[in-house]
This record gives C-alpha cells, structure tokens and sequence, in this order.
C-alpha cells in the first residue's frame, strides 16, 4: 500500500495550508463575532482554483481529484469552518449537480462560472418536515404550458442568499410513480424567479460566517428545460451528491479537530501552572496524544474515501464511514481543546471557543450520526 501523496496532492495542500494561515485565520473571530460572510476570501479561493478544484477544466475547474478536494477541505477548515464549509457546500452540493446530471447546455451555462468562482449556488433538499427523511419532501411542481410552477419551503440551504448567488438546485414531487409513490425530480431555480424568495440567514450555534437561509416558492414558474437529469429521478441523484458530499462534511470535520489540535498543543507549551509548562503534566500529555492519533485514523479514512472515488471504486460504505466517524472525533478533540484551555477555554477570545460551536453541526448536516449509522447497517446486509 502506498499511501505517499503526490507532488500535485502536496503542492495543493501546502497552497491551502498557507492560504488558510495567512489570510483566514487573522479573520475568523471578527468573521464570527460579526456574523461576515467572507467575500473577498472566496474571491481569492477563485483565483487560486479551489472553487472547481475537482471539475475539468474543459468546464473552468482545476482538474485535480478528490484527494486533493479533500485536503484543501481539510486545511481551510483548519483556520475556519465557516470558510472551510463555504467551499465545500460550492463543490460537493452547488457545482457537483450540473457536473454528474446535467446537460451539455446547462454545464456551460452554470458549471463553468461556478467552477470559475464567479458565482455560487444552493442545494435545496431539507425542508422543515423533511430533513433525515429527505423522501418526505412536500415541495411540489407542476408542469403547466411549458414551464414548471414550483410551490414549497426548503430549510438550512448553505450559500443560497449571498450577492454571488446565482441560484439553488431544489428537490421537488412532480407526481407519482408506476407504485404509486412520489415521483421527486430535481430543478433549476435561478436567483431571480419571479415567487422565489430567500429569508435573511440564520442566527446560528456556529458557521456564523457562512450563509443558511430558508426558501421559498410561491408559484414560482422555471422554464420547462430547467429540470436537471431525467423527470423522477432526482430521488436518486441527490442520494448520489450526498454520498459525495459526506466525503467533503468529513474531510471539513477533520480540519476542524486539527485546528483544535494546534491550538491545545501551542497552548499547552505556553500554560504554566505549578512552575511548569502544562505540557509537562502527563495528564495533558495523554489527552494531546489522544487527540493526535484519532485525527490521524479519521484523517486515513476521509482520504481512503476520497482515493475509492477517484478509483472509481464503490465508496458508499467507506464515506459514511467516514463522516460518521471524524464528527465524532471532531468532538472529542474540540472538547478535549477546550478543556485543556481551562477558563480560557471558555472565553471568545480563544479560537476553541468558536471551534466548540462551530463543531455540532459536523454530526447533523449531510446526514446525522443516526442516519449515517443505519446506512452502514443496510451496506451491511442488516
């Protein structure tokens, strides 16, 4: 087994990595504090190619794999997940749709400025009765005299209102299938269809910096051509974007314990207590030592996951996996940070702080624990 990088792997990376120190990290509290959506980081994320890194670049991207993806994940979350889910929900959720389903056309007319930065765009399929249960959805539309009028709510859609906002691919019931069960297909909106609207974003635990928001569709009318991938098959498409995008929500994760992780480390060598550096104290030397070889083991599998991909190997199983498993670390780890932080811990002023809140949502989105543990179940023939 072979598990050195390539040169391209690393000098992608290492790019990352000193993007993410020198230029998001000095910004993430005051990003947090002010609830900012940091546009002129992804106008530099643009201009160094991560906001199509894994696309052809026939269609704007970089051309690079998923290995790659995941480690520009990995080291932008590392300074700060807001940034970090920003470009991962563009990738695996915006961009990814038109680049497995969509026509010819609408990879032009959409893939490439998305691939280029230039825009950004939302992934619609949670919905407030709908969340785990993503077959639940109520959104409907209607096809009527050529066009398709859309009715319905979707909630928690990431990058969905900010100004580089050209739209959100949306999951809606288009009527019933041979069984009699809903028929669900995916769709097009453009950000300025007439009955489409967007509430202001979410006051939330974390990602503060990042765009969520609620949408709505009153009678909102698309042209007919705007369905993406064939009529009743978007139940299947999007289960094929989640598996993906677990890989990028996993590989987030672990950036975001390995933030966690160099923050305890520098501040255990600072700490004194007791006429010692803290890092002394065989206590904090376990705790650091624990945190250190769990980023690793889910670190392996996040780019295990990656690499099947890449392969073209089934990675279902190992991407939840995956996911499962670095958001439980992500915890432990930024639990254990701010511990070792003690009172300090405690304070905003310390990134820790942030990192505890911004971490939660890492074992909700793109599939919960729970439901990340009943697809392992059934690949397991249970």
């Amino acid at each position: 087994m072979d598990f050195d990088l390539t040169d391209e792997q690393r000098a992608i990376a290492g790019l990352c990595r000193e993007f993410a120190r020198d230029e998001v990290k000095p910004r993430a509290e005051e990003m947090d504090a002010k609830a900012q959506f940091p546009y002129d980081l992804v106008a530099k994320m643009a201009e160094l190619g991560l906001m199509g890194l894994p696309f052809p670049e026939e269609y704007g991207g970089a051309g690079a794999d998923t290995v790659s993806y995941a480690l520009a994940v990995m080291e932008i979350a590392r300074a700060d997940a807001s940034t970090g889910i920003t470009l991962a929900a563009h990738v695996s959720l915006g961009s990814t749709p038109f680049y497995l389903f969509g026509t010819e056309e609408q990879k032009r007319r959409y893939l490439v400025p998305l691939a280029r930065g230039e825009m950004l765009w939302g992934f619609g399929l949670t919905e407030p009765q709908a969340g785990s249960d993503a077959g639940g959805t109520r959104t409907r539309a209607e096809l009527r005299e050529g066009r398709w009028i859309v009715n319905g709510t979707k909630a928690f859609i990431t990058n969905s209102g900010t100004e580089l906002t050209g739209g959100t691919t949306i999951t809606a019931i288009t009527g019933t299938d041979a069984k009699g069960r809903p028929e669900i297909s995916n769709f097009i909106v453009p950000q300025d269809t007439p009955g489409f609207t967007r509430s202001k974003t979410y006051r939330k635990m974390g990602w503060k910096a990042s765009d969520t928001r609620e949408l709505s569709f009153v009678d909102a009318a698309i042209p007919e051509e705007n369905l993406l991938g064939r009529r009743g098959g978007g139940l299947k498409q999007f289960l094929t974007i989640l598996d993906g995008g677990r890989i990028s929500v996993a590989a987030l994760s672990v950036g975001l314990a390995m933030g966690a992780y160099d923050e305890a480390l520098a501040y255990a060598k600072d700490r004194h207590q007791f006429g010692q550096a803290i890092s002394k104290f065989q206590a904090i030397q376990f705790k650091l030592a624990d945190m250190l070889m769990e980023i690793e083991h889910a670190k392996l599998m996040v780019l295990k996951a990656a690499w099947e991909k890449d392969n073209g190997r089934d990675y279902v199983m190992t991407a939840s996996l995956a996911k499962l498993y670095s958001g439980e670390v992500s915890r432990r780890v930024v639990n254990e940070a701010v511990q070792i932080h003690g009172g300090y811990g405690f304070m905003d002023e310390y990134p820790v702080s942030r990192m505890y809140r911004d971490q939660k949502i890492n074992e909700i989105g793109e599939g919960t624990n729970e439901v990340q543990r009943l697809v392992i179940a059934r690949l397991m023939g249970l």
